[in-house]
């Protein structure tokens, strides 16, 4: 078919892909969008102008070398659900749009979510799950979602994602960042929160909320933050935050397949990349991740989606 180019721009990264549907292979650029010391996020208008201004360097570099497009994609949203918006995809959806009239080639829009899940997939080595009518299980698990999702093969939308299981109130994202701000760490704070976990020689005896195959986080962060209050240590702290983290996932993983029966589960979002909790759920399910690079916010899903959906026409 040729290459395929996508791009996302949600909170918080920037990021444009190529892949190349000859060889399988990817090019991919992204960036963090920039936050300030001590804050928890962005407002949309501020994530836009930030997007606005890093798309089109990441873009040249992209283009570095002369590509010949075949068709592009972007994500529109963060998931395919009614009211399911945020302005900061308007950014790519406008230069995707212009780049597909410019070139004359067919343009493909998806949600966000559902890029991770191909992201994941292909990180994995498990695209050949679309090739079946065998279901499997997808979390997405990031700032902004804590979502387990019962995913098929569908002939129009490549494939379908149906929510079975979700976060009442705050996201796992949210409770490591918060956390993470709390103690001065960089935005956003997975990466060094896990560092500091690592040093933390205790073990926690955690009940997670979860009920049927939703859950609830916030008693997580209330937790975190007595601990410190009470003293506790920045390392004990942050290890029992990966850990009810940890016993969340995976209590909400043991009661999908009870229900759905015995499947492959797809593990994506950037809350994924902690090897403090991957390694636990690997143990335990089949289980399989995307590499740390594709766990975060990234395009190379949504360059995929487009090439899959382009093969379908």
């Amino acid at each position: 078919m040729g290459i395929c180019l996508g791009i996302d721009t949600s909170n918080y990264r920037t990021s444009c892909a190529l892949y190349d549907t000859a060889d399988g292979r990817i090019i991919s650029e992204r960036q963090l969008l920039p936050v300030k010391q001590g804050e928890r996020g962005l407002r949309q208008s501020d994530a836009v102008f930030h997007h606005t201004k890093q798309l089109p360097v990441l873009m040249e570099k992209l283009f570095a070398q002369s590509k010949e497009l075949s068709c592009c994609g972007y994500s529109y949203a963060p998931r395919e659900a009614e009211g399911s918006y945020m302005p900061c995809f308007l950014v790519g959806e406008n230069v995707c749009r212009s780049v597909a009239a410019a070139n004359g080639i067919n343009v493909y829009r998806t949600s966000h979510q559902k890029g991770h899940v191909l992201a994941a997939l292909y990180s994995c080595g498990k695209l050949g799950l679309l090739d079946n009518d065998e279901p499997f299980l997808a979390f997405h698990v990031s700032g902004g979602t804590t979502d387990m999702l019962l995913c098929r093969r569908d002939k129009e939308k490549v494939v379908s994602l149906t929510e079975t299981g979700c976060s009442s109130d705050l996201k796992a994202g949210q409770c490591i960042d918060r956390l993470a701000v709390r103690l001065g760490l960089p935005f956003p704070g997975g990466e060094e929160l896990e560092k500091l976990a690592l040093k933390s020689g205790r073990t926690f005896k955690i009940r997670p909320s979860v009920k049927g195959m939703d859950c609830s986080l916030s008693g997580v962060e209330n937790k975190c933050m007595q601990m410190l209050d009470k003293g506790e240590s920045p390392e004990d702290t942050a290890k029992f935050c990966l850990d009810y983290i940890y016993e969340t996932i995976a209590a909400m993983t043991a009661a999908g397949l009870r229900e759905y029966g015995d499947m492959p589960v797809i593990y994506a979002g950037g809350v994924m990349a902690d090897k403090l909790i991957a390694d636990r759920l690997k143990k335990r399910f089949d289980a399989y991740f995307a590499t740390p690079e594709l766990s975060g916010d990234n395009a190379v899903g949504v360059a995929l989606y487009a090439a899959l959906k382009g093969q379908i026409e």
